[in-house]
């Protein structure tokens, strides 16, 4: 028999319960169990950090997130529009992505816009307010209480 010496620990009943059924695993006793367990823990282990993901994978996740970014910014402009649709906003907008617009600019602007703006109320309005028929628009007819 080798030189040893008893040394005792006093885990918690939950804590001694898992170490037994650790061992009883690997199929060695309870003292082999905390001695390997013992001399693991004290090896000395090199910290090495492995990334998640590569640079290259990092990059394209930022240009989706990127490209869903700037969609949503347009989808988000384009509610704002709905919300704000008077002319007032789309000669302001008109302006800003256009600065030093002439006054015949503006007015081209809101004459080539007219129709996909009806089109967006007619839209928005059909089946709650008007019908559309074969011979145009029309109310709807609502009960007064």
């Amino acid at each position: 028999m080798s030189d040893s010496r008893h040394t005792a620990t006093y885990p918690t009943e939950d804590q001694y319960q898992r170490w037994q059924n650790r061992a009883d695993d690997l199929g060695m006793s309870m003292s082999e169990f905390i001695e390997s367990m013992v001399e693991a823990g004290l090896k000395k282990f090199e910290p090495t950090v492995n990334p998640d993901t590569t640079k290259q994978e990092v990059r394209e996740q930022r240009n989706e997130l990127k490209a869903e970014l700037d969609r949503t910014r347009g989808r988000i402009q384009e509610l704002e529009d709905i919300v704000y649709q008077g002319e007032r906003q789309i000669i302001k907008r008109y302006v800003q992505n256009n600065p030093g617009a002439t006054y015949d600019e503006i007015i081209q602007h809101l004459i080539d816009t007219v129709p996909q703006r009806v089109t967006s109320h007619l839209d928005d309005l059909e089946g709650d307010t008007i019908q559309r028929t074969e011979n145009g628009y029309y109310p709807i007819e609502t009960e007064r209480e």
